[in-house]
């Protein structure tokens, strides 16, 4: 099949989308694997997959745009969409940006809290919801016109048969195309409070195609996990309609055996993942025995990749394994190649990637000195326009006061990210602002530990975070997922290795051994969790005076003394 990448001057990615239609109408945007029963924009073939081609999903998006319409979306309204990742989820995405509407996705794994915080702010018209997915949960407040996914998926079903039948049915002409109309608001976790929304226009969609890298080829099968509310997806159209790139679906829950099943029948050629899933796809028997020979490079990133991951990706994929890193608000960020040594994909995020500025800032607000550690800044035309500010009459989708804390009048987003650069210009990642803890005096970043912890025997996962002492300020506590048939880890022996390679005042003071870590709702370690579950723990150690003094404590009160 000759898949053809979309150039021309184009201002809109409803533009983009409509020229796609044309050149590569006949090629599949989304493939999609179909719950017993459902029904969706297209039927679900023989094989229980939904197939949606570039022609389709113009059509498609045109006829749930009338359905908008006909609810009263306008040009600068918002669309929220209460779905799981699906082909409706894209259609929407579409239909409300031919009406010149934002669309703002709501990952499912937010609590009702941050979900209603988040219409409270935006106060869409109109909310697209899934009954099966909100299960027994409301719909949150100032939610605007509630429609249901069934009448959005009967209506770009409608228009697709339409189309293939050459008869007319309903459907909405796009509003004037302007790059810089704002087409989506994307979320952070709220891992530090509640979600904040980036704005992005379509300006910045285009700038996030250029960067994309090797990534992206014309005619790429992508296998993604990512929510559809993720930045990951929401500012990705453009590259995704651009080259001609078919997104395959991974089924949620995630499975190791059903993205193997993709890889292979679906002939994936770029796949993506975080390293824990890559892990768990390369030890399920389902792989044994099986050839990719249309894969040819393995994304990944979230997460610190072991050494060992990296190698057993390559030998067992046959295949490149790159990592890309970056924030919400600034969209794009750094990458590894895939030429680069493994130690530089196991141990950095990479360099910039095309039309990205990075630096690194210190605490007084200039840079630190060569291999010091800064606050890590990115600067591209993918960054977005600052952060959704409260609805209110006359008043416009951004928040100039809340935006300046992150974006500066210069473009530079400052990330909550901590890091060093090597000779070589690859970014090394040694922890969060939020996250760094003071031990005596010392700033320790967790990340350093990690890295190290993480390659000891016994250990599959680790995260380490600060809690509450009264000599020391603060000591550092590991939580230690076990490998399985290994024996568990002790301290001493974690402590040894970390003073091997790192400050003595780094090596962990505590261990507490868990069967898993919480995560987000963008499926990252939920550190605030641990940390609150590490002051408690020695909250109540110290309560029933079983609490042990943090390892060199008499050392450091000398130190403190003098």
């Amino acid at each position: 099949m000759t898949v053809r990448q979309i150039g021309g001057d184009h201002a809109t990615v409803v533009e983009l989308l409509g020229s796609a239609a044309e050149v590569n109408g006949h090629v599949e945007a989304y493939v999609e694997m179909a719950a017993p029963g459902s029904a969706g924009v297209v039927r679900a073939g023989t094989d229980a997959r939904r197939r949606l081609t570039f022609a389709q999903w113009e059509a498609a998006a045109g006829g749930v745009a009338a359905l908008f319409a006909s609810l009263g979306v306008r040009a600068g309204d918002v669309v929220c969409l209460l779905l799981p990742s699906s082909i409706d989820y894209a259609v929407c995405y579409q239909a409300a940006a031919r009406l010149g509407a934002v669309t703002t996705g709501v990952n499912l794994r937010f609590g009702p809290p941050e979900q209603a915080s988040i219409t409270a702010r935006v106060r869409p018209a109109v909310t697209v919801v899934d009954g099966d997915a909100l299960g027994a949960r409301a719909v949150p407040p100032h939610a605007g016109r509630v429609v249901a996914r069934s009448e959005v998926a009967a209506a770009g079903a409608e228009a697709v048969a339409g189309a293939a039948a050459g008869t007319a049915a309903p459907s909405v002409a796009p509003v004037a195309p302007d790059e810089h109309r704002p087409v989506a608001v994307v979320w952070t976790s709220g891992s530090t409070g509640l979600p904040k929304g980036a704005v992005f226009d379509h300006a910045n969609l285009r700038a996030v195609a250029a960067g994309t890298d090797v990534l992206s080829q014309p005619g790429d099968r992508r296998l993604s996990p990512l929510p559809f509310a993720h930045v990951g997806y929401m500012t990705r159209a453009w590259d995704e309609i651009a080259h001609g790139v078919t997104t395959v679906l991974t089924p949620q829950p995630w499975s190791a055996a059903s993205a193997i099943e993709l890889l292979v029948t679906e002939r994936v050629t770029v796949g993506q993942g975080v390293p824990t899933q890559w892990a768990l796809v390369l030890a399920h028997p389902d792989l044994d025995g099986v050839e990719l020979p249309d894969l040819r490079v393995v994304g990944t990133g979230a997460a610190r990749v072991p050494p060992e991951l990296v190698h057993a990706l390559r030998e067992r994929l046959g295949c490149p394994v790159v990592v890309r890193y970056t924030s919400t608000e600034s969209c794009l960020g750094t990458g590894t190649a895939p030429g680069d040594p493994v130690e530089v994909v196991a141990s950095t995020v990479g360099r910039p990637v095309p039309g990205v500025e990075l630096a690194l800032v210190g605490e007084d607000g200039t840079p630190p000195p060569p291999g010091g550690i800064g606050r890590v800044r990115l600067r591209s035309a993918a960054a977005m326009r600052g952060y959704v500010g409260r609805r209110v009459a006359g008043a416009g989708l951004v928040d100039p006061v809340a935006s300046a804390a992150v974006l500066d009048a210069e473009g530079w987003v400052t990330t909550g990210d901590l890091g060093t650069l090597g000779a070589d210009g690859n970014l090394r990642l040694v922890g969060r602002v939020s996250e760094m803890y003071i031990r005596g005096g010392y700033n320790v970043y967790p990340s350093e530990i990690e890295g190290v912890l993480g390659t000891a025997p016994g250990v599959a996962e680790v995260a380490v975070v600060g809690a509450p002492d009264p000599v020391l300020g603060e000591i550092g506590v590991a939580f230690v997922v076990p490998a399985a048939g290994e024996d568990a880890p002790d301290l001493e022996a974690l402590r040894a290795r970390c003073r091997a390679r790192l400050a003595d005042y780094k090596a962990p003071d505590r261990l507490h051994l868990v069967q898993a870590l919480p995560l987000t709702a963008m499926a990252k370690v939920d550190k605030v969790t641990l940390a609150a579950q590490a002051a408690e723990l020695e909250a109540g150690a110290s309560a029933t005076g079983a609490r042990r003094r943090p390892h060199g404590t008499d050392d450091m009160k000398e130190q403190l003394s003098r």
